[in-house]
């Protein structure tokens, strides 16, 4: 794999590049880390502000013995710490939205700005690319999502929503009664039922007979939803422009910021009013005021249920904030997370958390803070993360503007 580089021209678009650079082709690539590093160049901060924070989230944490080598199967040794793999160009200017892990194929789909790639979970090598002429609403991909039956699902900006099951496409659009044609989130209920966020409201699915089941609107905090997660009561939690909606089963019920999501504004940010309010000539995703960053808590981009049952927030400036069934608690830059817009959240298979911000990814085991950044030199490929998975071998796949990063221990 150290070895491995491969160039690929994405069918859907002639100026897009798929190229898997590794570590040892710095001299290519400046966001990859230099050959020579057997650790990462990254910082690594213990937390001091928020002590009983960080013992709330040190329960929910299976610490990887962060301060000693681990032993390998083959009687070596790797430093503790993760370190960037390679990392996937796709192209200057493309975004990467969205990562999805396929078990059932094994393969990760990588949703851009200029449609999808699939690639082979144990090889990494592209097995296809897809655009409209392959059956995809619309090639700007915002969200992806693999269901418990490994049925694929797009969502697209301005273009509905596509399934792709043994082989074939379909797509769904408001007249099918889809809440809105730009679909920004997906998550299963405990009784298979598909949840669509989308710009205009959330909608329950039922694949078994592809019907809309509800729409809820004015039910939500905010109509402008972002993410989705269910737990083990089976609840569902919708991150919205106006903070949390959480649906039991009978009634919903919001968490905003004036219920904990989001920390106060100490810096004494400019405030955001941008919460879309159904109007898109005023939606602005700019997160930037005259070139400051602006602040905006109740405002969640991304929205995690973590193994303990927590319930985990990204917001606009705000940091993450976490809920344990009585109240929200906040972990922000001065805690060591990298920046305080949170756009998206994973916890990896030994119960660490990841963040991916607008300063860098942040890796946080409860105890330690690393964090990978761009201008650190350790091979981050763009500071602004906004997907983030877990793969299961172990590895964190982080999706930026410009391509894909990947992350773990291995060679």
């Amino acid at each position: 794999m150290s070895e491995r580089l491969t160039l690929a021209v994405l069918a859907f678009s002639p100026v897009l590049l798929l190229a898997a650079c590794s570590s040892s082709d710095s001299a290519t690539n400046d966001a990859v880390a230099p050959a020579t590093m057997t650790q990462p160049a990254v910082k690594v901060q213990t937390q001091g502000t928020a002590a009983s924070v960080a013992a709330a989230v040190a329960s929910t944490t299976s610490v990887n013995q962060a301060d000693k080598p681990v032993s390998t199967s083959a009687g070596s040794t790797r430093s503790s710490l993760p370190r960037v793999l390679e990392s996937f160009g796709v192209g200057e200017g493309v975004f990467v939205r969205s990562l999805a892990v396929d078990q059932h194929d094994k393969a990760i789909w990588v949703g851009t700005s200029a449609g999808v790639l699939e690639i082979d979970l144990d090889s990494y090598d592209m097995r296809a690319t897809y655009s409209r002429r392959d059956g995809l609403a619309n090639e700007y991909v915002f969200s992806i999502m693999v269901d418990s039956q490994g049925n694929k699902w797009f969502g697209t900006n301005g273009g509905g929503m596509t399934r792709y099951r043994n082989g074939e496409w379909k797509t769904f659009f408001p007249m099918h009664g889809l809440a809105d044609y730009w679909v920004y989130s997906f998550g299963e209920a405990q009784d298979g039922s598909l949840w669509v966020g989308t710009w205009g409201g959330a909608n329950q699915f039922n694949s078994a007979d592809d019907q809309f089941t509800a729409t809820y609107v004015k039910e939500l905090v905010n109509e402008w939803v972002y993410g989705i997660a269910s737990d083990n009561k089976g609840r569902m939690w919708l991150g919205t422009e106006g903070g949390i909606s959480m649906f039991d089963g009978t009634s919903w019920h919001a968490f905003t910021h004036e219920d904990g999501i989001g920390a106060p504004n100490k810096k004494n940010l400019p405030v955001s009013q941008n919460t879309g309010l159904g109007t898109r000539e005023r939606h602005d995703l700019s997160i930037l005021s005259e070139g400051q960053q602006t602040y905006n808590p109740g405002y969640v981009f991304s929205v995690l249920v973590a193994a303990d049952g927590k319930v985990w927030a990204g917001t606009w400036g705000g940091g993450v904030s976490f809920y344990d069934g009585e109240r929200w608690q906040s972990l922000t830059t001065e805690d060591g997370l990298a920046g305080d817009i949170v756009y998206s959240i994973a916890q990896d298979g030994d119960g660490v958390f990841w963040f991916g911000t607008n300063k860098g990814l942040s890796r946080f085991d409860g105890k330690a803070w690393q964090t990978f950044a761009k201008d650190r030199g350790n091979g981050l490929i763009d500071d602004n993360v906004y997907t983030v998975i877990a793969h299961p071998a172990g590895e964190v796949w982080a999706g930026t503007r410009g391509g894909v990063t990947r992350i773990g221990f291995g060679e």
